[in-house]
């Protein structure tokens, strides 16, 4: 009998922290991704730099110093100045607020509405699952700027509808992976269960399917946010965005590309914010994906 007790010992000794919660264990793949965390790092730098804009800015970003204008990157101006004599940085450091700001609201949007949505087609399917669907389906069959141009153009132009329409047009990205993903979740036995015992409808879909299907929806709500700044520079590059004077990034693109010859420096800086930002929602991404799709762990 000491001999059986003995054996039994290492068995009922097992540590807690030994057991590793998915969510831990996909912080830890995480952060083994070197090039996921280069990415984290830059939207880290850029988020900063948005919030400490007014400590940071050495300029004011509408002071025109018309004596100074389109002024190559010196001492003085680290990046130059454009076609007013504004200094190029303080505007790129004030424009990440624009463009972190539109990317980020404008994908809680499209995740808000396009989950609601797709959580109501997954679980009751047919004719309502039929509909939903339907209604996605036509909105992908646009191209999304042509789609967002056409809701700005509607709308008006201005940085508020340019949100909006660059919400309305990733709604069915998150609705159709949402619903594929639900359609899966619903078939578990806890979820036969939960409808065994009387539970409502309501919080079977809110306590228990959504939040085991918000996997996909990080990862794809990470890379949105990318696609999303790229949008909102396209529109206001088209001047259905953000209005001047307001230093948004792909505005002052478009401000400057009369003196691409004359000024380079007016548009390699702007372009090269977007692209930075853009590869760090990227690269992040990318590690969230693996991380937490158990497809891609050994």
């Amino acid at each position: 009998m000491a001999e059986l007790i003995r054996n039994d010992v290492p068995i009922q000794s097992v540590k807690e922290d030994e057991v590793v919660s998915p969510w831990r264990e996909a912080w830890r793949s995480f952060r083994k991704n070197k090039i996921a965390l280069v990415g984290t790092v830059i939207i880290l730098l850029f988020i900063s730099m948005a919030l400490a804009a007014p400590l940071i800015a050495p300029e004011g970003i509408n002071e025109q110093k018309l004596a100074e204008r389109l002024l190559p990157p010196s001492s003085q101006y680290w990046l130059g100045t454009d076609d007013f004599g504004r200094d190029i940085l303080s505007r790129i450091i004030h424009g990440a607020r624009i463009s972190l700001f539109v990317g980020f609201f404008a994908v809680l949007g499209s995740v808000v509405v396009g989950c609601f949505l797709g959580v109501i087609a997954g679980y009751y399917g047919k004719w309502v699952d039929g509909i939903i669907s339907r209604i996605f389906d036509i909105m992908l069959a646009f191209p999304s700027i042509l789609l967002a141009i056409a809701v700005v153009s509607v709308l008006g132009p201005s940085l508020r509808n340019a949100l909006i329409a660059i919400a309305i047009i990733n709604i069915p990205n998150f609705g159709r992976l949402i619903r594929s993903k639900v359609l899966s979740v619903k078939e578990e036995e806890y979820i036969t269960a939960a409808k065994a015992v009387g539970m409502k409808d309501a919080r079977i879909l809110f306590h228990h399917i959504l939040p085991n299907s918000m996997s996909p929806i990080i990862v794809q709500g990470t890379l949105a946010i990318a696609t999303a700044i790229i949008e909102c520079a396209a529109l206001g590059f088209l001047g259905l965005g953000a209005q001047a004077p307001d230093p948004e990034w792909g505005k002052m693109l478009a401000e400057s590309k009369n003196y691409i010859t004359q000024a380079p420096w007016t548009m390699i800086f702007p372009g090269l914010a977007i692209m930075l930002t853009v590869l760090g929602f990227n690269l992040m991404g990318d590690g969230l994906r693996d991380a937490l799709d158990p497809k891609m762990k050994e």
